[in-house]
């Protein structure tokens, strides 16, 4: 039989923006996909491929002066302004790094995501997929040596050493993922350059976790707030934004002046000529995007912002010209030739104007965004430059350090970084940790523990919050250091301090005494009370457990840049601090796609801790068990039994009863009844309600409690 004519044979909907997902018919639909965001099945690399083994055969020296070699190899097809690229590779790992947020640790540079929508088509990213290409036949040359992740940031640092900024170091480690980060939430917006994510006018108000003002922004408009100029009130926008991003005011300052002391904005043109962003180019574009078919689009025609001009006297050269000309002269609002608001100099001098970029023999006016007039409005921001003015060789030292912690905040802890330039300061913002000690007896350290009167439940429940606060994200928070005893964690409220206090005092003397950190014996304390319920549900078992993890001391630990790690939910232990308008069910997905969990270890933990009665508080609350303290599948069970029937009584609590007699044999929180109705869960709950499933359930759960345990265990 043939198709009727016209009809396609096969299944349409292949496309990212006219597909349907089945799912898109039950929209309240609890999504799992955040936990699978890196399938390894999209990683083409062989499984055993270890990229700090490939680092370590690569030739550094040779790639740094490949890299140095490509800023002036300009290329017809994508010209370099004043024949350097250093502007447009700056541009490109200062993005790439900039989308990090404190609140989460999402974000940032350490994954070449840049490579992926929707980052590579977001309005601020305009022509940075031409820097990717440039920089193209380096990473074809080096392969798997280097990650894009790392060439990245190289581009962007070389740029600026190439042009008269020593560097203050620089660390390679991150590896590539191969696949968009499609559930990050970056805004509700369906539009570019929408904005509402703000619950009134203060910019304080920004929605978190989020830290750009607009969607498809890094930081700011550089037209103004909302595209209107009004220097003083973007500066409150600017130091909201950047502290979202863990800078203070001078890095801020710094940052701001340093990044536009080389390179130039591009608006010289009509954005009506911009073909489609990458994403939505079609297949003859290659992947390119923003391509201008009706006019000459390149060189000093280049359309990115829609600001036309450079900043400086000197674009390709560090030095302190933005402070000369933001000093030295009066500006005034004027607009590009693409229309957009732009600040210019008024009477300024020829000789203090910019070249063309392709016509030295052409001047044009510098420009400031409002933006950089914060700078010299703001009298906190004024006083920061006009330091750096007065001493360019601190300004040098200030901006080098902002850039290495911009560009390295989410690589992780000192112990990650690779390479002979990483320097051998360690920072504050890097969560220091002392090597902890690993040749004392493990066993002495167990015996001591059982000997206590500590509860199972006390022991777990203070070793889960020790790890829970972990963020595959930037790889902060987690067991190691201890930091649990310190401020401001030792006083959170989702960690009972009352209980939290009673527990340390006596596994402290216990550290003491074996030679243990306080870290190691912690996570040993969990292990014992699984290792005990474990044999009470008949099963024999030893957690896995590496020694090794330091303490931590006050000084070491930066109190503000941990708030943003404050549990304020933890659906392991059935704990909300408050309502939220986001489902307990969503928030419990949140973190535990934070700690690196996929669905069935989320499963298997949250079963586990329920029947060994780790609540938060005591609660009962999803212990669906008559024996707590045995690491049965007792949880599992309940919720497949037909015999019982479930019932709502308040806005998110819920009662379990008995059909025959309607007696309460059980409550229970959203996040219990979602791994009983949620199709999903609900097959890892019936593989583990099986009778022959007892003992796997235990492995199971001991392998992801493991994993949780030995998170933030990194070794150089």
């Amino acid at each position: 039989m043939s198709n009727s004519t016209g009809k396609c044979p096969v299944m349409h909907g292949g496309h990212t923006a006219t597909g349907t997902s089945n799912m898109d018919w039950w929209p309240n639909a609890l999504n799992l996909d955040i936990l699978h965001q890196h399938d390894t099945k999209t990683n083409p690399l062989d499984p055993d491929f270890d990229y700090k083994e490939a680092l370590k055969s690569l030739d550094v020296e040779a790639l740094k002066n490949d890299v140095k070699a490509l800023m002036t190899d300009s290329q017809p097809w994508w010209p370099a302004d004043w024949g350097h690229y250093g502007g447009l590779m700056i541009r490109m790992a200062w993005h790439a790094a900039g989308s990090y947020r404190v609140a989460d640790g999402r974000g940032g540079a350490a994954t070449g995501n840049q490579r992926f929508a929707p980052l590579n088509s977001w309005p601020d990213n305009v022509n940075l997929d031409k820097a990717r290409r440039l920089l193209w036949p380096i990473k074809k040359k080096y392969g798997n040596q280097v990650s894009w992740a790392d060439l990245i940031v190289l581009a962007g640092t070389m740029a600026y050493e190439s042009m008269g900024l020593p560097a203050y170091g620089f660390a390679f480690g991150r590896e590539d993922i191969w696949h968009p980060e499609k559930d990050i939430y970056w805004g509700a917006e369906t539009e570019w350059l929408g904005k509402s994510r703000y619950d009134g006018d203060a910019s304080d108000s920004l929605e978190n976790p989020l830290a750009a003002v607009q969607m498809g922004l890094i930081y700011v408009n550089p037209e103004g707030v909302d595209g209107k100029p009004d220097p003083l009130r973007t500066a409150q926008d600017v130091r909201e934004t950047f502290a979202r991003m863990a800078m203070d005011d001078e890095e801020t300052a710094a940052l701001t002046a340093g990044g536009h002391t080389v390179g130039k904005c591009h608006g010289n043109g009509s954005e009506q000529n911009l073909g489609p962003d990458p994403e939505a180019a079609d297949v003859h574009e290659q992947g390119l995007g923003w391509n201008n078919s009706t006019s000459r689009g390149i060189g000093r025609n280049t359309m990115s912002s829609g600001i036309e001009g450079a900043w400086t006297t000197n674009p390709t050269q560090w030095d302190d010209g933005y402070f000369y000309l933001l000093f030295t002269y009066d500006w005034e609002l004027k607009k590009s030739p693409a229309g957009a608001w732009q600040w210019e100099p008024i009477d300024i001098k020829e000789e203090d104007k910019p070249v063309d970029v392709e016509d030295p023999s052409i001047r044009h006016n510098p420009i400031m965004t409002d933006a950089d007039m914060a700078m010299k409005m703001d009298p906190e921001y004024r006083k920061v430059c006009q330091r750096f003015y007065d001493d360019p060789d601190y300004f040098a030292d200030v901006f080098a350090r902002a850039w290495f912690k911009l560009t390295h905040r989410d690589l992780g802890p000192s112990q990650r970084y690779f390479g002979p330039d990483v320097p051998n300061e360690e920072h504050l913002w890097q969560d220091p940790i002392p090597a902890g000690a690993t040749d004392y007896d493990v066993n002495a350290v167990k015996s001591a523990i059982a000997a206590t009167d500590l509860s199972l439940s006390d022991l777990v429940a203070t070793a889960w919050d020790s790890a829970r606060t972990f963020r595959s994200s930037d790889l902060r928070g987690g067991a190691n250091g201890a930091r649990i005893r310190l401020a401001p964690q030792k006083d959170w409220a989702g960690n009972e301090p009352e209980r939290l206090a009673k527990v340390l005092n006596l596994l402290e003397p216990i550290a003491a005494e074996t030679g243990a950190s306080l870290a190691d014996v912690i996570v040993i304390g969990g292990n014992v009370a699984i290792e005990n319920a474990a044999k009470n549900a008949g099963v024999t078992v030893e957690v896995p457990f590496t020694p090794g993890r330091g303490d931590a001391s006050q000084a070491q630990t930066e109190v503000e840049s941990f708030e943003p790690l404050e549990p304020i939910h933890d659906g392991f232990r059935n704990w909300l601090k408050q309502d939220y308008q986001v489902a307990p069910e969503e928030l419990l997905l949140d973190r535990a796609q934070l700690l690196g969990l996929t669905a069935p270890e989320m499963t298997v933990l949250v079963g586990g801790m329920r029947v060994l009665g780790s609540n938060y508080g005591g609660s009962t609350d999803g212990v669906f068990t008559e024996q707590v303290g045995r690491l049965s599948n007792d949880f599992f069970v309940t919720l497949t039994d037909m015999s019982l029937s479930w019932h709502p009584v308040g806005k998110a609590s819920y009662e379990i009863r008995e059909r025959a007699t309607g007696a309460t044999k059980y409550t229970a929180s959203r996040v219990d009844l979602v791994f009983g109705s949620n199709s999903v869960l609900r097959a890892y709950v019936e593989l583990y309600a099986q009778d022959d499933s007892q003992e796997k359930f235990v492995r199971d759960f001991v392998k992801a409690w493991a994993k949780v345990m030995h998170a933030d265990c990194f070794t150089r």
